[in-house]
């Protein structure tokens, strides 16, 4: 009589990929980046947020450079998806579209405040990184936004206004609650992201930044 033996099971964790989603190794390396930036995130203190063995993060996604790479285009590829898709087609007021445009973005900063801190870091210099995430995603997802302000100060609806003075006001001042959430926290002990209290920041930036372009 013969008996079957069970094989051995590997000893050790299980790889990054069958243990854990890749989203969220991404979400959490682009936290870490956001709040301490490029230089003071290592890959052992990920490995070790994370709970997993010291070269596993390295294994799966290879130098600090390529998660880097690899966090940016996780966070900032839905925020690109977000601008390019958000231009409502059954509104035919363009300062509405505007109004929209505003409104979706402030929100998806709230609920995505790492990306604008990343930016506060990685924006202090000019570098590699800093060209990258422009290139490929701040640049393009403000093509549309572009065309659309040249397009209402042509026709006189509003004030003519640089991009790069919007960008600023709206994604790195209507978006600082955010980022910036314990310093928020000082005027109003309501979290900013109450679901409620983002609704009607959007809102607000959305009316303010809209009246104050309107040509009267």
């Amino acid at each position: 009589m013969s008996t079957q033996t069970k094989p051995e099971r590997p000893r050790g964790r299980p790889k990054v990929s069958d243990a854990m989603p890749i989203e969220e190794i991404l979400e959490k390396a682009l936290a870490m980046f956001a709040t301490v930036g490029y230089d003071g995130m290592s890959l052992r203190t990920l490995n070790k947020e994370l709970g997993v063995s010291h070269n596993l993060i390295y294994q799966r996604f290879g130098t600090k450079d390529e998660l880097w790479r690899a966090a940016v285009d996780y966070g900032f590829g839905r925020m690109l998806q977000l601008i390019q898709g958000v231009f409502d087609p059954t509104l035919r007021e363009p300062l509405e579209q505007l109004r929209l445009a505003v409104h979706r973005y402030v929100i998806f900063s709230a609920e995505h405040p790492e990306l604008v801190a990343l930016m506060n870091i990685e924006g202090r210099q000019d570098t590699e990184r800093l060209s990258y995430v422009y290139d490929t995603y701040v640049e393009p997802a403000l093509a549309g936004v572009a065309r659309l302000l040249e397009h209402l100060a042509d026709e006189g609806v509003i004030r003519p206004i640089p991009l790069r003075s919007f960008h600023f006001l709206i994604a790195h001042g209507a978006t600082a609650p955010y980022s910036l959430l314990p310093f928020a926290t000082k005027f109003d002990a309501t979290s900013p992201l109450d679901p409620a209290a983002v609704e009607e920041h959007a809102g607000l930036v959305a009316d303010l930044v809209v009246e104050g372009l309107r040509l009267r």
